[in-house]
Formats: structure tokens, sequence, C-alpha cells
């Protein structure tokens, strides 16, 4: 796994989700942020509708993308795809943390600098929700084990729950980038998240970046929400 590279600046510890059904909203959801933002993630709502055409033009503008789509399929369908993605000139890609998928896509990825993520368990799913799908082991153990067997394979890094962030990174060591969706800022309401935390908190406990879609995108003024999600990010530090 390759050593991380800090990370100074809040902004590039910010990712806004832009869960937008169309390219023209998360069009002007990028220009009313401006340049106060300058990561963005795109999901399968907005990547089925254009998304990845849109992706293309904010990597020629100058932002940073992260492609959310969570791969898992037969290993040379997931390297085929990552391949595809890495010529796209994403920063990061999202794979579920099953052994093969991870390794097909590290694979994929060649010698580009497409970094991969690995999913452990959606923050959406609690105990109750593995069990009902069939697992044996909790979610701690869960994420846990996956985790582990991400660092044997060399992922570039980890997509779990705030509150699972500082025992990652007591597995991952010092190597690996930690990225948490169900970040909610002072205020927000969790929605349909199930483990959450606030953004200090966040990294605080380990976390690189930070994942935030609602509480930005659906704000009064996206700009002032997202700026203070960074000045919270920054006082932790």
């Amino acid at each position: 796994m390759p050593a991380l590279q800090p990370v100074a600046d809040p902004r590039d510890r910010l990712i806004v989700a832009l869960d937008l059904p169309s390219v023209r909203q998360a069009e002007a959801i990028v220009g009313r942020l401006g340049e106060t933002v300058s990561f963005y993630k795109i999901g399968y709502e907005l990547g089925y509708a254009g998304g990845l055409s849109f992706a293309r033009e904010l990597i020629a503008e100058g932002k940073k993308v992260f492609i959310d789509f969570k791969l898992h399929d037969i290993g040379n369908t997931v390297a085929h795809g990552v391949a595809s993605i890495a010529a796209l000139g994403a920063t990061f890609l999202t794979v579920h943390a099953y052994p093969q998928t991870m390794r097909a896509a590290m694979e994929g990825k060649g010698a580009s600098p497409l970094r991969i993520l690995a999913v452990t368990v959606l923050t959406s799913y609690d105990e109750a929700d593995l069990a009902e799908a069939g697992y044996a082991a909790g979610v701690e153990q869960t994420v846990d084990r996956r985790v582990a067997q991400a660092r044997e394979i060399g992922i570039d890094g980890i997509v779990c729950a705030p509150t699972d962030a500082a025992r990652v990174r007591g597995i991952l060591g010092a190597r690996g980038a930690i990225v948490t969706p169900g970040v909610r800022p002072a205020g927000s309401d969790s929605g349909d998240q199930k483990r959450v935390a606030m953004p200090g908190d966040a990294i605080r406990a380990g976390a690189d970046h930070l994942v935030v879609g609602r509480p930005i995108v659906a704000a009064p003024d996206p700009a002032a929400a997202a700026r203070a999600v960074q000045a919270e990010i920054a006082a932790a530090l």
C-alpha cells in the first residue's frame, strides 16, 4: 500500500457529493460553489444521467473527481471497467472490498494515478442489516476483516463510516487514505445514514477526506455551508 501523502488544504479534504438527478442541476451547484470546493463525488444517480461526461468537464477545469460506482463483478469485467475510469482522469474510484474484486481493480488501474478505494460496510447498514443479509459477523468484525484484506492486497484507501475511522486507521497504520461518508455538520439531519459523525470528529478519528452531500447541496447558501465544514476540518487539524 502506498505511503499516505498529507493533505494540507482543507478544501481538498472536503468532497461534495453531487447526488443529483441531472447534469444541469449539478452544474448549477458547482457554479454556486465556485472556487470554494475543489473535489466532487459522482455516484450512480448523476453517473447514469450523463455524469461521466460532466466528470470530464470538471477535471478539465482543474477539479478533482471521485467516481463512486462501487464496482463488484467478475475480475475481468472489474479490471476493464477500472481501466476506463483511469483513462477519464478521476482521482478516486470505489470498489466493494471483496478480495477478487480488489485485486482486479488494482490490475485494471495499471500505472495510472487513479486511487482505488475499497468500500467496507455501507454507512446505511447496521448490525440488523448485516444479519438480514446473511452475514454471521457484525459490523466491526466485517469492517476489520475487509480492511486487513485490503491492506494485504495494497489497495490505495478505504471508504468507511466515520464511526469506524479510528479502528480502520489502527489497521492501516499511516498508509492508505480513509474516506468517510456519513458526515453530518452540526444541526444536520442524519437522513438514511445510521453511523454518522460530525466533520471534526471524523478528522480527529483519522479520516483524510470527508464526503458531504445534502447538508451542502440542499443548503440555502451551498458555498457558506461548504466553508463551515472546511472550518471544522481546519480546526480539527
